[in-house]
């Protein structure tokens, strides 16, 4: 319970005052790997209306704008959306279309987004509100892409030193049956069929959540 709340007050800072350190953080806690991470989303989006739900410093963006999807960002962090901002004008894309907001009030047009995905989100996203909300925005047929955790399984050093800094902290799971239901049941609860992938990179796991939206 205390180191919960720890890692509370942690990403708040993280996400608000401290946001300007984030990418050093990510870097650090994944071994240089965390963009690796975010972008194993990138082959489970479809379509080409792309909502991410918790933008951060803009990285996904600028990956799906370097595409040509039509991507949206929303995040409750105003430090954040100013990142995500200059990052992407720093690579050439002029029509930013980033929103401050909650995602359990999403700002948005319904039956709109092929895909809404969202990157290592905190509680927020398993809200019933959000998901709810999430639901309403995609087509009959789209999808939520979710990757809620990522964990070191090398057995390198400094691998095995944060692979034991994410279990204590409890970013990463013990996975079994319980553990992939349990992730599934709010997604189905919302009426989302669900896919749970478990993807390997450079010695790390990563698990990605497909809630696909059939009415």
């Amino acid at each position: 319970m205390i180191i919960r709340r720890f890692m509370r007050v942690f990403f708040n800072l993280l996400y608000h005052p401290f946001a300007f350190t984030y990418d050093l953080v990510a870097a650090a806690v994944s071994l240089n790997r965390w963009k690796d991470w975010v972008l194993t989303v990138i082959p489970f989006i479809e379509g080409t209306r792309v909502l991410e739900l918790g933008h951060g410093p803009g990285h996904l963006q600028r990956v799906l704008r370097d595409r040509g999807l039509a991507a949206v960002g929303l995040d409750e962090s105003a430090p954040m959306g100013n990142l995500a901002k200059r990052l992407l004008r720093q690579n050439g894309h002029d029509n930013i279309n980033l929103t401050r907001g909650l995602s359990q009030r999403l700002p948005f047009q319904s039956n709109y987004f092929d895909t809404v995905v969202s990157t290592f989100p905190s509680e927020y996203l398993f809200d019933p509100r959000t998901l709810a909300e999430a639901r309403r925005c995609l087509l009959n047929g789209g999808r939520l892409v979710v990757l809620p955790v990522a964990w070191h399984v090398g057995r390198r050093m400094f691998e095995r030193f944060f692979g034991w800094v994410f279990r204590i902290t409890g970013q990463s799971p013990n996975l079994n049956e319980v553990i992939f239901e349990k992730l599934a049941s709010p997604f189905k609860e919302a009426g989302f069929q669900v896919e749970i992938h478990e993807i390997e990179v450079k010695s790390s796991l990563v698990l990605i959540v497909i809630a696909t939206n059939k009415l």
